[in-house]
């Protein structure tokens, strides 16, 4: 049977459901085609044609216990398995790495992986297969427990960016050295804001972010930046570096290729490495 009267109140309804979907719409926008331009930019205030950045799924925070995730972008260096994302590399580091006038190989990793855990040997430096510019890199770390040296003579090992620019590793615990030498320094350039390590034997991590040089016809155009967190506390901030790493030298730049491998550095201490990721960041896309 037909009922004009409820098939009206039905229209009604509709009508009014739509009526306060445009005016939900209305109040909460997203975005706009009428407000200034940004200064140097192509986009406008809010500009509703601007592209979104791209969803990554974030990973979790380690614990002492287990180590953390990477997020969903990561390359995945060491996951817990094995070395198929390195080589051994016997050669150069920093300056003369960067500088290319040394001959090093690479063979077959002789570092130990045990119950997910990388153990430094005193067989080579680590090397990534793969590249990297400018890049966000987490790393966890564990000096030896047991302490047996001093100054540089306990849990020494290096994080060299494009295998040239080394942040620090060092178990920095109650333990006096020079200050750009300690856990998180540039070494040999800066020393950290704050020493924030932890006792020998607990995990450490570094938050890395790397901004690699700029060359143009041989020249340098842009020096690295790098910012350095550790265990969650800013020990670098955007610091600019003088060059490649020197041991007792001031240093200067080279110019290389604009993406170059990971390297851990093999210090004759044995430095445990877990949870190894990296993104490589695009960090001109706000300037496009």
């Amino acid at each position: 049977m037909f009922f004009p009267a409820r098939r009206a109140c039905c229209g009604l309804l509709l009508a009014g459901c739509f009526v306060a979907a445009s005016a939900q719409n209305h109040k909460y926008p997203t975005g706009y085609s009428d407000t200034p331009m940004i200064p140097g930019q192509r986009y406008r205030v809010h500009d509703d044609t601007r592209p979104r950045p791209a969803v990554v799924t974030p990973g979790t925070f380690p614990s002492e216990a287990k180590a953390g995730t990477p997020p969903s972008d990561a390359v995945v260096l060491f996951g817990g398995k094995d070395l198929s994302n390195w080589m051994r590399w016997d050669g150069p580091l920093g300056y003369e790495y960067a500088k290319g006038d040394v001959a090093g190989k690479t063979s077959a990793p002789a570092w130990k992986v045990e119950n997910g855990v990388i153990e430094v040997t005193a067989d080579g430096h680590l090397m990534s297969k793969e590249k990297f510019g400018d890049v966000q890199l987490h790393v966890e770390w564990a000096a030896p427990t047991k302490v047996v040296a001093a100054s540089q003579g306990r849990g020494n090992s290096g994080i060299l960016l494009m295998g040239a620019y080394e942040i620090q590793v060092l178990d920095s615990y109650d333990n006096v050295t020079y200050a750009d030498g300690q856990a998180g320094s540039v070494y040999g350039q800066y020393p950290p804001l704050v020493n924030a390590s932890k006792p020998p034997g607990e995990w450490q991590a570094y938050d890395i972010i790397f901004e690699a040089p700029r060359f143009e016809y041989g020249k340098l155009v842009k020096p690295a930046y790098v910012t350095v967190l550790q265990n969650g506390v800013l020990l670098q901030n955007h610091q600019e570096i003088l060059g490649p790493m020197r041991h007792k030298l001031v240093t200067q730049y080279e110019p290389h290729a604009a993406e170059a491998p990971l390297i851990l550095q093999m210090h004759s201490n044995p430095v445990r490495y877990r949870n190894i990721w990296a993104r490589r960041l695009d960090l001109d896309s706000n300037k496009r």
